[in-house]
């Protein structure tokens, strides 16, 4: 059994997929980089509601991000969160 620490960790982890805001975002990621303007228009939400759950997705090392000039371009943090979606995605088809 894992330690009581890595434990919550995980359930913490598993608590930001409990968002369906959220993880339009990462769909959204997984295709390409997007700024918070194309990902509000994509998903037909305010910049503010999109930067929100962002910060959340970042605190969560699920999301990072880079500076292009005055551009600030998001992506999938790493493999494991596509590998997490896909997982997700076929478990629920069965």
């Amino acid at each position: 059994m894992p330690d009581d620490e890595i434990l919550y960790d995980l359930a913490d982890l598993f608590k930001i997929f409990a968002d369906s805001t959220r993880i339009k975002i990462l769909y959204a990621l997984l295709e390409s980089e997007l700024c918070v303007c194309d990902i509000a228009q994509l998903l037909g939400m305010n910049q503010s509601a999109i930067s929100h759950q962002l910060r959340v997705l970042k605190q969560s090392k699920l999301v990072k991000y880079r500076r292009e000039g005055k551009a600030i371009l998001y992506s999938l943090a790493d493999g494991h969160v596509r590998a997490i979606l896909d997982q997700g995605m076929e478990h629920v088809g069965e």
